[in-house]
């Protein structure tokens, strides 16, 4: 027996079409509080077909909260028992997010198979790579096959092509064996405009905010009591039932929420008060563009209680500096000075004035009270690649790619920063596949919106390149990472080198102080030396040599040694224990 039950507070009627072999029916549901309505049907079990009809309407609708949409976002839903799968990571008690290293990952592009178990067979590269948490970009059920995930509609469901919700399991399962902890990418803020049928079963959404993807879902206006507890449920679902061992929350700058208690300080309460259930800690991640440590600030302390956000400042630092691109967001970094102030104080807009804003932008950090770990910083990631014309890497050797040497610097300033890197997909060998923006809408005019909507976007932006249409086959299959790469030349070396950093990073632990105060920085044009404890990590962009003077080398890159002295000549990286500094010479 299953007793179905759904949310839907102004209709009138409501029922479940249970599409049972031989015991096709309609049940009509009976009125519970609060908006919901109930019914049990004896014979519905696992894997029995369903969906909802609303009032006098005779089309089926998938269930909001229906956990396997095996024939896509658009059909009916599958009951799922999630007591079935036999977990075998029982003694398994997570991972604490400082101190670790991140991979986030695209399913779909993962593997030329874009599955979980494929992607699942390839997590033994992340343990040599020696990576901590693997972070999976949106797993929720969206229109089409292929996308970024962005645009899920059925929250509660595992998109089906990536193989549905066991796979899931088997690859959260299979991680946790080998040690690893995985966070999944979920998203708040919007929902896709495809096969979105939440606004027919209640107030999901609202028109008093906006968001850039579509519609602003309704946590402050009323009807919101629903809503959010929708949301919070979701989140515990993905962590108790699949589990997940932290969540990374969309944009949440894009989350109007006006009401006393913000959704993120409710979120994070009923994390933390399921992780005392569980006897492990779900951690929470909170994208935001706003620069204002409230989020991480705790909830005792009138903060919303997330335990970490992501930092752009520091990709936007390294990015400006190793690359020289100072277009849009880039105008307002590129110097080893502006790179000191976001490794030593996390942000650099901390209230200051922003030149591509307009504005004075962000709120400083308390670094004595601010653990570093609480930002989670990359150099390179889906936003940043995938959002510009064409996808481009920085190790991309046909377009603006860096030098191995300056991937080299870029990796060691990441690494043995104080802050929590996150290395995205490939970037480890220096993939050669771009990673592009790529959909598959199948609504003939929705698709068409977006490959010309892509377009004026770059074009406003002065690109006057092709585009890659995101509808495209190929656009998709051009972003497939290729496997045979990380054994083979400059790939291997660059892999060689991030395993040593990440190695680096885990025997000393002066790499993990979360002390941002124990941070310092020296710089000059173009060099740049970063102090953490008894170590140096000493950066050098320019053509002439930098001169360490006596120190134990750890490691390098493009170094001079002999016995008296460390010294990198030209574009290169050193990593040392003691030593002073000079002026390059």
């Amino acid at each position: 027996m299953t007793r179905f039950s759904v949310w839907s507070p102004s209709a009138r009627k409501v029922s479940v079409a249970v599409l049972a072999p031989g015991f096709p029916q309609v049940v009509p549901m009976t009125p519970a509080a609060d908006g919901w309505w109930t019914a049990d049907v004896p014979h519905a079990v696992h894997g029995t077909d369903y969906g909802f009809l609303l009032d006098e309407r005779d089309d089926v609708l998938p269930d909001p909260r229906s956990a396997w949409q095996p024939r896509g976002v658009h059909a009916p839903g599958r009951v799922y028992d999630h007591t079935r799968f036999r977990w075998s990571d029982g003694t398994w008690r997570g991972r604490p997010l400082a101190g670790s290293v991140l991979y986030e990952l695209h399913v779909g592009t993962f593997t030329p198979e874009g599955t979980l178990d494929a992607a699942a067979a390839r997590l033994d590269h992340l343990v040599h790579l020696g990576v901590d948490v693997v972070e999976l970009m949106p797993v929720a059920a969206f229109s089409g096959d292929r996308g970024w995930g962005y645009d899920g509609v059925c929250l509660w469901a595992v998109h089906e092509p990536y193989g549905g919700p066991d796979a899931l399991k088997r690859f959260v399962d299979t991680a946790h064996a080998r040690g690893l902890a995985v966070v999944l990418d979920v998203v708040y803020n919007h929902l896709g405009p495809s096969g979105n049928h939440l606004r027919e079963f209640g107030p999901y959404f609202t028109d008093a905010s906006t968001t850039p993807w579509g519609d602003a879902v309704n946590f402050d206006q009323p009807g919101s009591d629903g809503v959010r507890a929708f949301v919070v449920e979701n989140a515990l679902m993905w962590l108790r039932d699949f589990h997940l061992d932290g969540l990374r929350l969309d944009a949440v700058h894009a989350i109007r929420d006006q009401r006393a208690v913000h959704i993120l300080e409710e979120l994070s309460a009923a994390v933390d008060a399921l992780a005392a259930r569980l006897g492990r800690g779900p951690f929470l991640v909170g994208e935001s563009d706003l620069n204002d440590p409230r989020s991480i600030t705790p909830r005792e302390a009138g903060g919303h209680g997330l335990t970490a956000q992501w930092d752009d400042d520091v990709h936007h630092a390294l990015h400006a500096l190793l690359t020289g691109e100072r277009q849009a967001y880039y105008a307002d970094f590129g110097s080893t000075r502006t790179l000191a102030k976001a490794l030593t104080c996390a942000f650099v807009h901390d209230g200051c004035y922003s030149a591509h804003r307009g504005r004075r932008h962000g709120r400083p950090v308390d670094r004595a009270r601010t653990p570093a770990h609480r930002f989670v910083v990359s150099l390179q990631n889906h936003d940043q690649i995938g959002n510009r014309a064409t996808g481009d890497r920085l190790s991309d050797r046909e377009g603006r790619g860096l030098s191995l040497e300056h991937l080299k610097i870029g990796a060691a300033l990441l690494l043995l920063g104080p802050f929590t890197p996150m290395l995205f997909m490939g970037e480890e060998w220096g993939a050669s596949t771009p990673w592009r923006y790529f959909t598959d809408h199948r609504e003939p005019d929705l698709a068409r919106a977006v490959t010309e909507g892509r377009r004026r976007e770059f074009a406003a932006h002065g690109w006057d390149g092709e585009v890659p249409d995101p509808q495209a086959v190929e656009t998709f299959l051009r972003s497939v990472l290729d496997w045979t790469e990380p054994d083979t030349g400059h790939h291997r070396d660059l892999l060689d080198w991030y395993r040593a950093l990440i190695a680096l990073r885990r025997a000393h632990p002066e790499f993990t102080d979360p002390d941002l105060t124990r941070v310092h920085v020296e710089t000059g044009d173009t060099w740049l030396i970063m102090r953490r404890g008894r170590f140096r990590v000493a950066a050098n962009l320019g053509d002439g040599t930098l001169d360490l003077g006596p120190a134990e080398l750890l490691l390098a890159s493009g170094k001079e040694v002999d016995d008296r002295t460390v010294s990198v000549r030209g574009t290169g990286v050193a990593v040392v224990a003691g030593g002073g500094v000079r002026e390059p010479r």
